[in-house]
């Protein structure tokens, strides 16, 4: 079974290569294109991350609104991606969500892992990875 580059890479979301530099990303991606994560959990918690950052600094609020900016239509179906989400998700396209809420965001990241890799994520990895964003995001 082939693995897809995205789980190879340890990067769920295929997060491409940046300027910034996330909590557990290596230093060199051996990728030409995409980020590498030193484990899955560090991964996922990238994906809380930006989503997060969408949220608060571009005032992305719905499903619709984050994975247009995630995925845009330029290199993606987006539409299918967004309906993708929403229906394993069971929220509404519009509906608006917290990035702060565990049991919503690790659903949005469990489905949108599925239709980067095509396979069921892992849900151990991403609470590992909620976790990690957790302690850095969301302390009281």
């Amino acid at each position: 079974m082939k693995i897809s580059r995205g789980l190879r890479n340890n990067n769920p979301g295929n997060i491409r290569l940046g300027s910034f530099r996330y909590k557990g990303e290596k230093a060199r991606s051996s990728d030409a294109a995409f980020r590498q994560f030193d484990a899955i959990e560090w991964g996922y918690r990238a994906m809380f991350v930006l989503l997060h950052t969408y949220a608060r600094k571009h005032r992305c609020r719905t499903l619709r609104e984050m994975i247009n900016r995630y995925a845009p239509p330029i290199e993606n179906h987006t539409e299918s991606y967004i309906r993708r989400v929403a229906y394993a998700t069971h929220l509404a396209p519009d509906e608006a969500i917290s990035t702060t809420d565990g049991a919503v965001m690790t659903a949005v990241v469990a489905a949108m892992s599925e239709v980067e890799n095509g396979i069921t994520a892992n849900m151990e990895d991403i609470w590992r990875g909620w976790e990690l964003f957790m302690k850095d995001f969301c302390q009281k």
